[in-house]
């Protein structure tokens, strides 16, 4: 059984540590290609932000945030290889930051052909997430091995 729970965790963790690893080879100077598509989302929560706390009061780098989640990927899933609870928590920390940004199925109309592609990658995104939950509640469960007590034998008299 521990070797398919290992299999099962390298197979699983393998989507982030090689989107993690792909995301650093292109990197480069300017932040690659990711940085690129990072940098409008990003402008529109900047400018939800500001709505919120004022102008000009909060800066998101596009490559900074791209630098933070091949951090979060690459991490996160080289703890959960390993069976950590943190690197799951890494892994549902990039999960529910990026989520919601990358496939916003919410900025289409319900029965056009993007809405219903865009919906498919963030309920599979929603179920990455529930998986970690999952990982995490069984590791709480698992019982851990209670040390014998030893049983005091009275003595008769």
């Amino acid at each position: 059984m521990g070797f398919f729970s290992f299999l099962g965790r390298v197979l699983f963790a393998s989507i982030f540590i090689l989107s993690a690893w792909q995301m650093f080879n292109e990197f480069g100077e300017d932040g690659g290609h990711a940085a690129k598509e990072w940098a409008p989302k990003l402008a529109l929560v900047k400018k939800h932000i500001d709505g919120i706390i004022g102008k000009n009061n909060f800066h998101i780098d596009a490559r900074t945030f791209v630098a933070a989640l091949i951090f979060l990927k690459g991490l996160g899933g080289l703890l959960f290889v390993l069976g950590s609870s943190f690197g799951a928590h890494l892994l549902i920390y990039y999960l529910i930051l990026t989520t919601p940004l990358l496939h916003d199925f919410y900025n289409y109309k319900a029965g056009k052909p993007e809405f219903f592609r865009i919906l498919h990658e963030f309920l599979q995104c929603a179920a990455l997430v529930g998986a970690l939950l999952f990982f995490l509640g069984m590791k709480n469960s698992i019982t851990r091995k209670q040390p014998k007590k030893k049983i005091i034998k009275t003595k008769a008299a």
